[in-house]
């Protein structure tokens, strides 16, 4: 069996990038190769900065729910919508849990944060709310450990792998 690979740890500047004012985008796949794609609404980064959570809807993500239980497989992408900054991280282990009540908090100020970032581009507040509604009482957390992190910005680092752990 092949080992495991590398954990990617995000440095401090990453870790306030996925837990800020990024558009958040939850991909995975079937045994068929088809994509399935969920809005993220909002992302906690562990303490030692080796674990990812991302607060998800249950009831838009049943489709990215099977897909994860039977392969554990994840890609998500991070952008800055006024910078188009972007980052994206893989994994492979990808655990649901259901959110705690005191996640609905960090939820509310992600949501809040991307309204902001969102009107800051001409986008209406009305709009992005509507981008971001969903049930708070299916909030969901996708927890993984990210093996795989890469540069997604538009320009000439794109594509470029972020170091893992030693």
């Amino acid at each position: 069996m092949p080992a495991h690979p590398p954990t990617v740890v995000l440095d401090a500047e990453h870790v306030r990038f996925v837990e800020g004012a990024a558009s958040i985008i939850v991909a995975s796949r079937n045994a068929a190769n088809m994509p399935e794609l969920v809005r993220a609404q909002g992302c906690r980064v562990s303490r030692d900065r080796r674990r990812v959570q991302l607060f998800v809807q249950a009831s838009q993500a049943q489709a990215l729910f099977d897909d994860l239980r039977r392969n554990g497989r994840l890609a998500v992408v991070f952008t800055s919508p006024s910078r188009h900054r972007s980052l994206q991280l893989k994994g492979d282990d990808a655990s649901i849990a259901r959110a705690r009540p005191a996640d609905a908090a960090r939820v509310a100020a992600y949501r809040a944060a991307l309204v902001a970032e969102l009107g800051s581009i001409g986008i209406s507040e009305a709009l992005a709310r509507a981008l971001l509604a969903g049930d708070d009482d299916t909030l969901s957390v996708v927890a993984f450990t990210p093996v795989a992190a890469f540069v997604q910005t538009p320009g000439p680092d794109a594509g470029r792998p972020l170091e893992p752990a030693p």
